[in-house]
């Protein structure tokens, strides 16, 4: 009898022999967390759970399925890490994260693979084209660029800097420095460069230009959580949910206090630390409330130039790592972009979560959570219910497949006043279409007359 070679699921497409293709039949999931993700696999019809190790069933309730084969697994990284590599897919699986999804979340990496796009950029098209991925603060990552930062950093005396953990979270870790002295702690011990080979590695931290004139309202710093579903890297194909949530700092903003983390750090995690923080009020507004802010403060026109450049942030960055991420049609990433905006409506890219907070804050933060997730799950439609040739699923709105995706003639119009958009991206829009329009139209101008007053 010859020898069977078996090669990693990623590389074959042929299903394991003991389970078909799913058809009518139930599909079964696995589950490695216990929030809104869960809930919206268990309340999915027709969907049934199993239970195994590292995931959320792994105590068997009755009539729960044993670990066995399965069809979806919204898995956690570290069992990606672990398991990927020795894993056999059927054709039809699917599962969450790519196998080096690091290459864009990771905050030093990110950084790198978007210089060396931008470079490219340059080199093949020009400085004006290059300048569409001036978006992100200027960075360095230490301890290995350190005497680089060094050079930068006596060319700009007294502006703010900000130390950030290059794999880190929620905040950890995150401090504003303005002299060099300032960080001689860090610097000492642990993070100096290695002299010697048995010490251990010492942990890699980017420091970014801090970003001292951030748009405010009330007073308040805030950023814009964006989520962005990528279903391939070869071809790019990618959704932009319109929904979001602005997250506002619990104080209001100084550069009097730069170790004040209430200040400056918009993180959820951080901010319901705070002792006058309200949980019932949160800190968060919609993005749809954000854009008819904007719509009334400054003008349609303005608010539309804002989210296009969110458009571009999403695609340029996805761009830079597409060569590189190994890219599995089993595989599926739903990203958690971070965009602050300054007081001239710019842009930034903060950072991109492979793991974006599924736990809801109240009940708004819930249903949000709840509606996404449900969509993602519409868009991988393992129920095989779809056409492939949709540009909208639910909140989803394809933007990119391959290139562009423009808008088909008669959809939602997402302005005050009567210009529309050709790019099919609402980010920011209601879902309906007339009716909301006119709910967007009245209620930016009662914010208007707010302001005003």
């Amino acid at each position: 009898m010859s020898k069977i070679t078996r090669v990693p699921g990623y590389m074959q497409s042929k299903g394991n022999r003991n389970r078909g293709p799913i058809g009518d039949r139930e599909i079964r999931y696995k589950c490695s967390m216990q929030n809104t993700i869960l809930d919206v696999l268990r309340a999915r019809p027709g969907w049934q759970e199993v239970s195994g190790p590292n995931t959320a069933a792994n105590q068997q309730q009755p009539g729960q399925k044993g670990d066995g084969d399965w069809d979806f697994y919204w898995c956690d990284r570290e069992w990606l890490h672990a398991n990927y590599d020795t894993m056999f897919l059927q054709e039809h699986q699917k599962i969450l994260h790519f196998r080096n999804h690091y290459e864009l979340t990771r905050k030093n990496l990110m950084v790198k693979n978007l210089k060396r796009l931008r470079k490219q950029t340059e080199r093949e098209m020009g400085k004006k084209e290059a300048e569409s991925f001036d978006f992100f603060p200027t960075t360095y990552e230490l301890p290995s660029e350190y005497h680089i930062f060094v050079e930068e950093f006596k060319k700009n005396p007294g502006i703010i800097w900000i130390m950030k953990p290059a794999a880190k979270s929620q905040g950890r870790g995150i401090f504003l420095f303005r002299k060099l002295k300032d960080i001689t702690d860090w610097k000492k011990g642990e993070y100096q460069p290695l002299t010697d080979p048995n010490r251990e590695v010492p942990e890699t931290y980017v420091v970014q230009r801090y970003i001292e004139n951030p748009y405010l309202i009330g007073g308040r710093k805030f950023d814009i959580r964006v989520y962005v579903l990528v279903v391939s890297y070869n071809p790019l194909k990618v959704w932009l949910y319109r929904s979001g949530f602005a997250r506002f700092s619990n104080s209001r903003f100084s550069l009097d206090s730069i170790e004040d983390a209430y200040v400056h750090l918009t993180n959820v995690a951080v901010q319901k630390t705070a002792p006058d923080y309200d949980p019932d009020k949160g800190c968060k507004w919609a993005t749809q409330q954000l854009r008819q802010y904007l719509t009334a403060k400054h003008s349609a026109d303005a608010a539309r130039k804002v989210f296009q450049g969110i458009d571009n942030i999403i695609i340029k960055s996805l761009q830079s790592v597409q060569k590189i991420i190994i890219n599995d049609k089993h595989c599926f990433e739903m990203y958690g972009y971070d965009v602050l905006l300054d007081s001239k409506l710019k842009p930034w890219l903060i950072e991109i979560n492979a793991s974006p907070s599924l736990t809801a804050s109240g009940k708004d933060d819930y249903d949000l959570k709840y509606g996404v997730l449900n969509d993602v799950l519409n868009v991988l439609d393992l129920e095989n219910r779809l056409t492939g040739k949709e540009k909208r699923v639910g909140g989803f709105d394809l933007i990119w497949d391959d290139g562009p995706v423009l808008a088909d003639d008669g959809s939602m119009e997402c302005s005050v006043n009567g210009s529309s958009t050709t790019a099919n991206s609402f980010l920011g829009c209601h879902s309906e279409r007339k009716k909301q329009l006119r709910e967007i139209y009245t209620a930016a101008q009662a914010l208007k007359k707010s302001v005003a007053s």
